[in-house]
């Protein structure tokens, strides 16, 4: 009898600390940003739904570094998780990377019909690779920058131009382009812009702003160049040691959280890219020939990263699919 309650008291107390937890997320997000805004409040909430077993320390504006350092520091246990760009998670499942393939979305609503197919098998995807996440929140569409004007490919080429430092997928597609590219992290771009290092960035508007780089530019080339997201991923291993009911709760809450995130972030680009012009930055609208030669060379980018392992043969058929599917829809409209 003695032995029984003994056992009953011990699953008791291991119940009970499996249940409180404590996440440190880190990001790269200012604090004030939408993202940051949102995600306090999720955290806020979460809180008190669960009775304070479950809270959130953010760490926001790269006090803990880039999101490689970030993702570092996840694996040893230092922070569990972070809100971070989706080339950052490339390694984990490289198809969640198949948005960023370069000049494949037309607008918006391209790009609203294939996440309804491919949001959840991206999720799905990252959460067999080891991270829960709740959704993906648009970055939305990127666009090239630089100190000097940039219409072609011939000029791009000329350029010093920035890739993320952890995006092997990024690397791989700039060689499509013939682009000898300057690898640094997030953190270090505005430096790089300011002491001439690199004059090329490709960004969306909100980045651009967020993060200070719109000081430095002065042209941005009018053409959706890829499309970026960003992602709330916690370590599935600290994730699984509070109950399945706070689970539960984790991801109603911040799912909903990061579909508003979504939606604001789209409504807040169209804004930046408005400051952007009013700023004094010039647009600058490549020549019918000048983009045939941009879609010619991204036309090689998804053989080459399916040769070298970045992107599945089934996901790009799958993409291909749907936006045939989407523009044929469209056009039968137009009839």
């Amino acid at each position: 009898m003695m032995v029984r309650i003994i056992t009953i008291i011990l699953i008791v107390m291991l119940s009970s600390q499996a249940q409180a937890m404590r996440f440190k997320i880190a990001t790269l997000s200012p604090e004030g940003s939408v993202w940051m805004q949102k995600m306090r409040e999720g955290a806020k909430e979460l809180a008190r739904k669960t009775d304070n077993r479950v809270k959130i320390k953010f760490y926001p504006g790269g006090v803990m570094g880039d999101d490689k350092t970030v993702l570092r520091k996840i694996r040893i246990g230092q922070l569990h998780g972070g809100a971070v760009v989706s080339g950052s998670l490339s390694k984990f499942f490289p198809d969640n990377q198949i948005y960023s393939l370069p000049l494949m979305f037309r607008s918006f609503k391209e790009i609203d019909y294939v996440r309804k197919h491919l949001d959840k098998r991206i999720v799905e995807g990252l959460e067999e690779g080891g991270f829960v996440t709740f959704g993906i929140a648009e970055g939305g569409f990127a666009y090239v920058m630089s100190t000097v004007p940039i219409r072609t490919v011939r000029e791009m080429r000329h350029q010093k131009v920035w890739i993320p430092d952890n995006d092997p997928m990024i690397l791989e597609t700039v060689k499509a382009f013939d682009i000898t590219p300057f690898p640094l992290s997030i953190a270090d771009v505005q430096a790089g812009l300011q002491t001439g290092l690199i004059n090329t960035v490709t960004t969306p508007p909100i980045g651009a702003v967020a993060l200070q780089w719109h000081t430095q530019i002065k042209y941005l080339m009018y053409e959706p160049f890829l499309y970026i997201y960003g992602v709330l991923a916690v370590d599935s291993k600290a994730f699984v040691k509070i109950s399945t009911h706070d689970q539960q709760i984790f991801r109603e809450i911040m799912g909903r959280i990061f579909r508003e995130i979504d939606r604001l972030n789209r409504e807040d680009n169209v804004k930046a890219l408005e400051a952007l012009r009013k700023q004094g930055v010039e647009f600058i609208k490549p020549s019918g020939e000048a983009l045939e030669k941009w879609y010619a060379d991204a036309e090689a980018v998804p053989k080459r990263l399916i040769r070298s392992g970045k992107l599945s043969q089934g996901m790009v058929n799958t993409l291909e699919k749907l936006l045939k599917d989407y523009r044929s829809k469209q056009l039968r409209a137009e009839k």
